[in-house]
């Protein structure tokens, strides 16, 4: 599992050690380029201190021949081109020096040679290069010995402070550990600037989860209580139909358990709807689904109940080929559930009518029907769960219209309830603007 800690302590010293190896290489070019021009300046004093002297021949080796001590090379030539001095051991140098300072590739390998002239001989002082840069590595290394000796307390602070500075996820996580799995209150916990994005990220979660969490106890708390009833029925229906004296009323009761049976099972089967159709619920495959088809196949479902109920059930379109996004099962439960609700309260010689038409703002449709409609104050309180108004003789689980409303908001619809032009209810379901073609 990684770190953030050791990322950063890594990454922290990594760049540290990049940084002090460019400095030891940026100090060991200053301290060569500095020793070089001191050393030069010994070089002329060397030169300018033999100048007062007297050569009158070949004067003996001033240096015992294995001193190693000694790092220059000296010779004097008088005008006429003869060696008066040297040191020893000897060095092999050019006959003819050049005054001033030049440097010279020799056998040895390179030197740094001064040269002057004082009266009628030139004198020439010289060093190995070698030693000028084994001088300069030395002052540069007495230079970066205290910061490689001070990096592991360097490393050691950089621990400590980006521990410091992580403190405040720590102690968030300590707090959110301690939480109980119903405590869904926002975290209030002070964090830097940059922990607040998942702060804020953590807070907007749940406040999602404690909408689920209530929306979940609101749904089995409905469900036990609509349940309730047609259970306490159906026991009731069983114990009549173990109690019938004789074979007619055993049938009678018998037919009494299979409608209790089948309004039991509609209701489950909302109620499982609806929980699929709940926010937080397993998201459907969306895809292009053909309106037009759609809402056909749906009406030609309903031709047979609304023939058999006497209704005329008409549909129409405006629109060629209209595509729209969404769950295509979904889509043809809320239609569906639209157009039952619109056959089932609309008295026999009625009419329904659906129209699929575009607007310039959406592409919606339209289901109306002849019956009693909906008050304007109840059309609201309809799409509650469960809601059911006084006096309807219709039966019904009042779970039709909340499983509209939950697929609409999931699709990102809208469905408003108006008066019908032929005095009924009027459903308007609206889709967003289609987009523009590739």
């Amino acid at each position: 599992m990684r770190s953030i800690r050791r990322d950063l302590l890594l990454a922290l010293l990594g760049a540290m050690l990049i940084v002090l190896l460019l400095g030891a290489w940026a100090t060991y070019r200053a301290e060569v380029q500095q020793a070089g021009v001191l050393l030069d300046y010994h070089l002329r004093q060397l030169a300018l201190a033999l100048r007062d002297r007297t050569y009158d021949s070949a004067m003996p080796p001033a240096l015992q021949p294995h001193d190693s001590e000694f790092d220059y090379s000296i010779q004097v030539w008088n005008r006429d081109g003869v060696t008066l001095y040297y040191s020893y051991p000897p060095h092999v140098f050019p006959n003819r020096a050049q005054l001033g300072y030049t440097t010279v590739q020799t056998s040895e390998g390179p030197w740094r040679v001064f040269a002057m002239q004082s009266g009628g001989e030139v004198i020439q002082v010289a060093q190995p290069m070698s030693r000028r840069e084994q001088l300069a590595a030395h002052a540069a290394w007495q230079s970066l010995r205290a910061f490689l000796l001070l990096f592991p307390a360097m490393g050691l602070s950089v621990w400590v402070l980006v521990g410091k500075g992580l403190a405040p996820i720590a102690r968030l996580a300590r707090a959110i550990a301690a939480r109980t799995p119903t405590a869904m209150e926002p975290v209030s916990e002070q964090v830097p600037a940059e922990v607040q994005p998942l702060v804020h990220a953590l807070n907007a979660l749940l406040a999602r989860l404690k909408s689920a969490l209530q929306t979940q106890r609101q749904f089995v708390a409905d469900a036990a209580h609509e349940l309730r009833t047609p259970l306490a029925a159906l026991q009731l229906q069983v114990q009549l139909v173990e109690r019938a004296p004789d074979e007619t009323r055993r049938t009678a009761a018998l037919a009494e358990l299979k409608l209790g049976l089948d309004r039991t099972t509609r209701v489950v089967q909302q109620l499982l709807t609806l929980a699929r159709e709940e926010p937080g619920a397993m998201p459907a495959p969306v895809q292009p689904v053909g309106l037009d088809s759609l809402i056909e196949s749906v009406v030609g479902e309903y031709r047979a109940v609304s023939a058999v109920r006497n209704i005329r059930l008409q549909l129409s379109s405006s629109v060629s080929e209209p595509l729209v996004t969404g769950d295509e099962a979904s889509l043809r439960t809320l239609f569906a559930n639209l157009l039952d609700n619109a056959v089932r309260y609309t008295p026999p010689g009625g009419t329904v009518n659906v129209a699929v038409q575009r607007t310039p703002g959406s592409l919606q449709v339209l289901i109306e029907d002849s019956g009693p409609g909906i008050p304007p104050q109840d059309r609201q309180r309809v799409f509650d769960r469960f809601y059911r108004r006084e006096g309807m003789l219709e039966g019904g689980t009042g779970l039709g219209l909340a499983i509209v409303k939950a697929i609409a908001d999931r699709h990102g619809l809208r469905v408003a309830l108006a008066e019908a032009s032929i005095g009924g209810l009027s459903v308007r379901v609206e889709f967003p603007p289609p987009a523009a073609p590739a």
